[in-house]
């Protein structure tokens, strides 16, 4: 709001009236374009001439400050810990005299080639990041997200330019495994499943864990898809089930910026590092050794009350720091399942989407998007449709693939098997590159990689058979 009181760190007058930030976190939170979540924490600027002052302000700020200032201090938070730490001066050196503003101008610049990004990321802190978001436009973030190219691999090769890969997400209110396997058949032959077959179980224990992977690896065994599985149960979960021997791929956790949303969740970077090497230690990636799953979404710091009184956006960010320690196959943003509390309509989820994926991409993620939202948001399937479009532009690294987009047992909405058929044909894209090779060979898709065949192949269908017979 306006006012003249030296107390506040930052000051810009304008048309003689003076706005003022009381330090670089409020000056943060009140940049941030508009979105439920901060108007409920109370950090969200109060009128929109407020918010573009603010943006006008944080332009100026030297990236050098937030080294300098940090949001949540050094000695209460192992996140800023690991952010400091771990910054690398010499990948700096090439933006470290640039302003917010001046930072924005170099990434949209011919400067900013995919070769210059991919050097400069270690430098980048999330805190930049976020900053430089909150002063672009839509399209600022889909071009320089599509500069960003990041490869992982395990048992295929995720991220490469060109490629949009999916989440096959088989989920069943029972985990009935009839129901489940039906899922996945649905699935690849609509040539889903090449990022991973993740399933959310709904019953949450080792015991379930277990028989759940056992299955998924028998599919993949049996049928001989270059692909990876994984069961999204909490990580010490993950490490009881490496300990029993059982066929773990990916080990999966969700994740937040702060440490305490952290601790809220049930775990800590010591955790994570521990579920890594036991996955690591199986050796079961035929061609790359990324071995974690990660999920995020903005809100997820607010609804634990570990926001420090920051904005979602920027807590959403100091997540990514957390994710790129532990070198990802995957880690998407599940951008409207927290609920309107947090991204009220389609705009503010569109923009959440567009935002957490040039964040994650700038900083060297794997990032996928689960375009979603629940039945109580002011959203339908067109915003979901438009914020799928705009992602596979921006050059997304994979997006969810769900029956009828409606997940039945998480009952949110969110994008279906025939969804990423259109966008890879809208677009030109293909599979990763092993799983588009197993697509034709099993005659899911005929030479044209782009059209299904439209028939059971033939190795699917002894199994469609058996499935019926037991029903």
């Amino acid at each position: 709001m306006a006012n003249d009181n030296t107390q506040y760190r930052f000051r810009h007058t304008m048309g003689g009236r003076t706005f003022g930030f009381k330090n670089l976190a409020d000056l943060m939170t009140k940049a941030t374009p508009a979105r439920s979540g901060d108007r409920l924490a109370g950090v969200a600027a109060e009128t929109a001439e407020e918010r573009a002052i603010a943006q006008m302000t944080l332009a100026d700020v030297p990236l050098k400050l937030f080294l300098e200032d940090l949001l949540i201090p050094y000695e209460d938070d192992e996140i800023t810990r690991l952010i400091i730490d771990e910054h690398d001066k010499g990948a700096f050196s090439v933006i470290s005299h640039l302003t917010v503003g001046g930072f924005r101008d170099w990434l949209l610049s011919d400067l900013a080639t995919p070769i210059t990004l991919e050097r400069i990321r270690l430098g980048v802190t999330p805190e930049m990041a976020a900053a430089v978001c909150k002063i672009m436009r839509n399209q600022d973030l889909i071009l320089v997200s599509k500069k960003c190219h990041v490869k992982t691999a395990f048992r295929n090769t995720i991220g490469l330019p060109g490629h949009l890969s999916t989440r096959l997400q088989p989920n069943h209110p029972t985990d009935d495994l009839t129901g489940i396997a039906a899922s996945i058949l649905d699935g690849l032959m609509y040539a889903n499943g090449d990022a991973v077959i993740g399933i959310n179980p709904a019953t949450d224990n080792v015991a379930q864990a277990c028989r759940l992977m056992n299955m998924m690896d028998e599919v993949i065994q049996h049928y001989e898809i270059p692909t990876q599985s994984c069961v999204l149960t909490h990580v010490t979960n993950t490490i009881e089930c490496i300990e029993q021997g059982a066929p773990v791929d990916l080990v999966f956790q969700s994740i937040g910026g702060t440490q305490a949303t952290n601790d809220s969740f049930g775990f800590n970077l010591a955790t994570l590092a521990e579920a890594r090497e036991a996955a690591l230690s199986l050796k079961r990636g035929t061609v790359g050794d990324n071995v974690m799953y990660f999920e995020t979404g903005q809100g997820s710091s607010l609804s634990a009350n570990a926001h420090h009184n920051l904005d979602q956006q920027t807590c959403e960010a100091r997540a990514y720091a957390v994710a790129r320690k532990f070198k990802p196959l995957l880690v998407n943003t599940v951008v409207g399942f927290i609920g309107p509390e947090y991204l009220f309509d389609g705009k503010e989820i569109t923009r959440a989407g567009l935002e957490d994926h040039f964040c994650a991409k700038l900083l060297g993620l794997p990032m996928g998007c689960d375009v979603c939202y629940t039945n109580h948001a002011q959203a339908d399937q067109n915003d979901m449709d438009n914020l799928m479009t705009l992602l596979a532009v921006a050059g997304c690294t994979f997006i969810m693939g769900i029956p009828g987009s409606d997940d039945i047992m998480l009952n949110y909405q969110t994008t279906s098997f025939h969804d990423a058929m259109y966008v890879r044909q809208a677009l030109g894209l293909s599979p990763a590159p092993e799983f588009d090779q197993w697509l034709k060979h099993t005659n899911i898709f005929s030479d044209d990689q782009f059209t299904l065949n439209h028939k059971i192949p033939a190795a699917f269908e002894t199994s469609l058979k058996r499935m019926l017979g037991d029903h």
